[in-house]
């Protein structure tokens, strides 16, 4: 495990260049889940849904491969957010967990226009050889401005008890209150990401949204370059 200095956002980032799983075994916790109508005045424009369908008329990819994942960005609102990516919603273990030095609020405010893309660029020099998901810090740009860094970490005590607060839900978003009452809330969404992996190099998240529903555009790239 190293350190990085993540500049004037508060404490260091701990980073780690090994594999991570992490138990989201149930828990009884207090939950309070907002609906869609809070939850569009708090943080995101979108319409989740447990459900989807593909557009027919859609043109076919050309990617290698793709697949349905499962992603979440969780934090508290003036907590660093955290990222991570799941094979479905009950995995018991996580693909990736990402720190970005950004604010929850931070990406709240980014996500308002209703089109978010998220780049994430790693230096072909120095992860040459590795997967993607195992490149320890990467280069944060939202909507092509550069915003910061994200770095892959251990999972803390306090992911631990949002993990298990968040133990039932499959697709949606919504806040979470604290167990004993006091301290801040943490806000959360989830839904299904279209992965497709375009070689070694690029990899990129699509959030799918339900058919009907002018929903939010989110996209994850992971690129080396």
């Amino acid at each position: 495990m190293k350190t990085i200095n993540m500049g004037k956002r508060g404490r260091p980032m701990h980073v780690i260049d090994t594999s991570t799983d992490i138990d989201c075994a149930k828990d009884v916790v207090r939950l309070r889940r907002a609906s869609f109508r809070s939850l569009v005045e708090c943080m995101v424009p979108a319409c989740m849904a447990t459900t989807t369908t593909d557009d027919p008329d859609s043109p076919p990819s050309s990617p290698t491969t793709s697949a349905t994942v499962t992603g979440t960005f969780f934090g508290h609102r003036r907590g660093r957010v955290s990222f991570c990516i799941q094979d479905s919603p009950s995995s018991s273990s996580f693909q990736l967990l990402l720190e970005f030095s950004v604010t929850t609020a931070h990406l709240a405010r980014e996500m308002e226009s209703g089109v978010l893309r998220i780049a994430l660029e790693c230096d072909r020099r120095t992860s040459a050889g590795s997967s993607l998901f195992a490149v320890p810090v990467w280069t944060l740009y939202f909507n092509g401005r550069k915003a910061g860094f994200a770095a892959r970490r251990h999972v803390s005590e306090g992911d631990w008890r949002v993990l298990r607060m968040m133990g039932s839900v499959s697709v949606g978003a919504g806040v979470l209150l604290p167990r004993d009452g006091e301290g801040e809330e943490a806000m959360y969404l989830r839904a299904s990401f279209d992965r497709v992996v375009g070689s070694a190099d690029s990899e990129s998240f699509h959030m799918i949204n339900p058919v009907g529903c002018s929903g939010q555009e989110l996209s994850v790239f992971f690129i080396r370059s």
